[in-house]
Parts: structure tokens; C-alpha cells; sequence
């Protein structure tokens, strides 16, 4: 039985490795392994952040791959945790009945959904305001060094 509420969590806590995809369809899961792309370019842009600092044009391109990843994990988190009961057991537990317990929603779904609503907004808003405010002051840098 594949319960919604490890799913939604799941997804929300290593949802940018795959560990909800996983946990659904296997390891053989291939999605699952393709998240680990945009996962670790987004790490590698983290690194050179640290590295570089914030003037790396490269990690400005690369770290909003890595908040694109939690955030789009936290979108799954939500969209687990809003399913019905009944679809929930109809896609990933067909051999039960479709009023399972394991579909069913609780304060422990609530949470999760509460939580990627936060998270999710925060991480997503967040990479776009960085990778926006990273490009212009490189152009007004620019326009500053073709005035002189």
C-alpha cells in the first residue's frame, strides 16, 4: 500500500532526488534518477556561489535550476496531498478498495501541503529574484564600462 501522506512528504523532503518517485514506481523508476540532473547542476551552481562569490555569471544560470527542482518537488507534495481518497487509491494502490486508508487525508497530509505552499513559494521566488537581480546589475555594470 502507498500511502499519501509518506508521498507527500516525501516528495516535499527529497522530492529534487526522486525519493518520491521512488517510493511510488521503484527503483527502476527513471524519472526518478532524472532528477538528480537539475539537482546537482543546481548544487554545483550553490558551490561556485560559494566559491566565486556572487559575481560568477555561471551560478546565475545554475542555481535557479536547483530552486526550479524544490520547488517543482513541493508542487508534486501538493498535488499528492490534494488527491481524493478514491484517486489516490485508484492510481497507485488498484489491488485495494478505493476508500483505503492509505489515500486518505489527515493533519500529517495537511502539514505537508501547508509546508510546500511555504517552502515552495519561498524557493521559487527566491531563484527568480536572484537570477533577475544578478542580470541587470551585470548590464548596468556593463553600461557603466561602455560610457567611459
Amino acid at each position: 500500500m502507498k500511502n499519501k501522506t509518506t508521498a507527500a512528504w516525501l516528495a516535499l523532503l527529497g522530492g529534487s532526488l526522486g525519493l518520491h518517485r521512488f517510493y511510488l514506481h521503484g527503483w527502476r523508476d527513471l524519472w526518478g534518477f532524472s532528477l538528480w540532473l537539475p539537482t546537482g547542476l543546481g548544487l554545483w551552481g550553490l558551490q561556485r556561489v560559494r566559491e566565486f562569490g556572487l559575481d560568477d555569471p555561471l551560478s546565475w544560470v545554475l542555481l535557479p535550476i536547483f530552486g526550479v527542482a524544490l520547488a517543482s518537488s513541493a508542487f508534486m507534495a501538493i498535488l499528492y496531498g490534494l488527491q481524493t481518497p478514491e484517486k489516490w487509491n485508484a492510481r497507485f494502490n488498484p489491488q485495494a478498495p478505493l476508500d483505503a486508508p492509505a489515500g486518505a487525508t489527515h493533519w500529517g497530509t495537511i502539514g505537508a501541503i501547508v509546508v510546500a505552499l511555504l517552502a515552495g513559494t519561498v524557493v521559487l521566488m527566491s531563484s527568480v529574484v536572484y537570477s533577475a537581480q544578478r542580470y541587470f546589475e551585470s548590464q548596468v555594470e556593463a553600461a557603466r564600462e561602455i560610457s567611459q
